[in-house]
């Protein structure tokens, strides 16, 4: 057997795998307490799994061809984790160098990966490529902003944006295994996990927003 399909398999195995354990830690990490040391630790956990699902996906895309959109799913995912993660460290929007440098390079991947695409035979549904692009930029597009947002006003928001990305950057990785392992009922196979995250974003929302009024003295 080609050495360079033995590895090409094993990158796979390894991704696949993380990228399960990484699903299954998302789980606990919506299902726990907010806060507490489990939801804290576990979420630190699923971000190390993503990274190593980040950077196989990398190894397949650009070592062994595999399949760029893959990729893109990846980085979505990726830089979600990472910037809910900033958010909830920083709680400020001060720029930081670490976070604008992220941000502009998760902005370069996906400007390249869209019109590489371009030259390339789909393999998704067009809808499920260019929503999920858009679904990048417009993250993206919004951290290179925020920083306009007053620091006052935006201490109200950090906590809704925190919510917004790290649901996100697990229903991004939901929608990348389902999509694969149900190719043939796309667009719905990889929008429907979209649908999902999005219900679950509005509910743990509104559910933090009117928690928050009610613990908000009175005067």
């Amino acid at each position: 057997m080609d050495d360079s399909i033995t590895l090409h398999s094993i990158n796979i195995i390894i991704h696949v795998f993380c990228g399960t354990i990484a699903l299954l830690l998302g789980v606990i990490v919506l299902i726990s307490k907010k806060g507490k040391r489990l939801h804290k630790k576990t979420g630190r956990i699923f971000l190390g799994f993503l990274i190593i699902v980040i950077i196989t996906a990398l190894i397949g895309a650009i070592v062994f061809r595999g399949n760029s959109f893959l990729l893109v799913l990846t980085i979505l995912s990726g830089y979600n984790g990472f910037s809910g993660f900033r958010t909830l460290k920083t709680k400020s929007n001060k720029p930081k160098l670490l976070d604008v440098w992220v941000a502009l390079l998760s902005l370069g991947i996906g400007l390249y990966f869209m019109d590489y695409m371009k030259s390339t035979e789909l393999f998704w549904n067009p809808v499920v490529i260019y929503s999920t692009f858009g679904a990048l930029f417009l993250v993206v597009g919004y951290d290179l902003m925020r920083y306009l947002i007053p620091s006052k006003s935006y201490k109200a928001l950090w906590l809704y944006e925190h919510i917004y990305k790290m649901i996100n950057a697990f229903t991004a990785l939901l929608a990348a295994a389902v999509g694969t392992i149900l190719p043939n009922y796309q667009p719905y196979s990889q929008l429907l996990p979209s649908v999902f995250g999005t219900l679950l974003v509005v509910g743990f929302i509104i559910y933090f927003y009117r928690k928050r009024n009610v613990q908000r003295p009175t005067t």
